[in-house]
């Protein structure tokens, strides 16, 4: 920390070393000024009082702080205090250091970016904008079980969560679109396809919903030793899609492997939000958003410094960034038996004639409640408007007209 020493002199500065093995005392910040202001241990006469500078020498010492021994936590110094000195003997002061100006003639030029620097301040966001995050059970469970089931947690997979959002702030996932993507241990590549994810929204408009968030799983064997909630790289994918996101209930769910008391391997679903500085960081472009394979995962780093506590870093641990969700879980409108999108098996028509024949004691739109099973009917109708009708007629659950169950069914009948 940073004592700033106020004498006949002037105002100076003095660096106490942060230590976790003792506390720093007043023999220890007057060694320190001995060190590094060269006024000897045994001349100096220190006080939180300024009125030392004022008095005679005979009334000083009611004003000192006179115990060597007092740690200077409990005196209330702490960074940034100021501690006034009195002192008897001769001492060559050195000049000042020179001001800092905003313009040249004077003294160092401040620049915009050092400007900026010191007033970034990185702490904890204990609340966000989203009050809890509830997750359709089986839209929950169709994800879960791929990732754990067919990948077995080997590799890394993510979707766009689909829902709702309540007037108090509260979550409603239904579906969970997957996107083309390539995972890895410790990466997930997604390859966006802009047409795709028109037909996605397209849909969710129908059915009243929109994107809430995004969800994706942790490999066993993901990077780097020790234990972290979220690896640098995850931070940044999660901060991007946040703030692409577009609505403050923004959430970021992580699916993971975790071992119970029995020592068996339980899988684990987590929320958060990535906190309000953390989106505006990445918006600023301060994340130095290039994770090479030796770095540390379980901080972020930054272009520039920021404030932590009392210190001007470039690293700062994930974990701060990260605000927690409370998650629950409900039975929503649609069902997520059908095959799933841009996985290993491709979905043809042959998938919708076997749904539909496996269904036939349901009514038809109990049958076509499915948004995998709507996604791929948007790829044969027509977005602008017989699948906003369909979704719509699935939202309300009302009757679908004869000439699209025709049309399903004899589509299904071409598989």
């Amino acid at each position: 920390m940073i004592v700033r020493i106020r004498s006949r002199d002037g105002l100076e500065r003095v660096s106490v070393p942060d230590t976790t093995t003792s506390a720093p005392t007043v023999s220890t910040l007057k060694t320190l000024i001995e060190s590094q202001l060269g006024v000897p241990s045994h001349a100096q006469t220190l006080s939180l009082d300024p009125n030392l500078l004022l008095l005679h020498a005979t009334n000083q010492q009611t004003l000192t702080l006179a115990n060597p021994n007092s740690t200077l936590s409990s005196l209330g110094v702490s960074h940034g205090s100021i501690v006034y000195l009195a002192y008897d003997c001769p001492r060559s002061v050195g000049p000042p250091a020179a001001p800092v100006t905003p313009a040249g003639s004077f003294g160092r030029k401040m620049t915009m970016d050092d400007l900026i620097a010191k007033q970034v301040r990185v702490s904890r966001q204990e609340t966000g904008k989203c009050s809890s995050v509830s997750f359709d059970r089986d839209a929950a469970n169709c994800f879960q079980m791929y990732v754990n089931g067919t990948l077995a947690f080997s590799v890394k997979r993510g979707g766009f969560m689909y829902g709702r959002v309540k007037e108090d702030g509260a979550v409603e996932v239904d579906f969970v679109y997957e996107p083309p993507q390539q995972g890895s241990e410790d990466a997930l590549l997604l390859l966006r396809d802009a047409d795709e994810e028109a037909l996605v929204e397209a849909i969710a408009d129908g059915l009243g919903m929109k994107r809430v968030g995004f969800v994706f799983s942790q490999a066993v064997g993901r990077e780097g030793k020790g234990e972290y909630t979220l690896s640098a790289r995850e931070v940044i994918q999660a901060t991007e899609l946040h703030a692409e996101g577009g609505i403050e209930e923004w959430v970021t769910a992580v699916v993971k492997l975790e071992v119970n008391e029995d020592g068996a391997a339980d899988v684990h679903f987590e929320a958060f939000q990535m906190s309000d500085i953390c989106v505006k960081l990445f918006k600023d472009g301060w994340f130095v958003t290039d994770v090479a394979e030796g770095d540390d995962p379980k901080v972020s780093r930054f272009k520039k410094d920021v404030v932590v506590g009392v210190k001007d870093v470039k690293e700062v641990d994930n974990d701060f960034f990260l605000v927690p969700v409370k998650i629950s879980d409900h039975q929503g409108p649609l069902s997520s038996s059908f095959p799933v999108e841009n996985r290993i098996t491709t979905v043809t028509v042959k998938a919708l004639k076997d749904h539909l024949n496996r269904n036939k004691h349901l009514p038809f739109v109990k049958r076509i409640s499915d948004f995998h099973l709507l996604l791929l009917l948007a790829r044969y109708l027509d977005v602008h408007s017989d699948v906003p009708m369909l979704a719509m007629c699935v939202q309300l659950q009302t009757a679908v007209s004869e000439g699209y169950q025709l049309l399903i069914e004899s589509l299904a009948a071409a598989g």
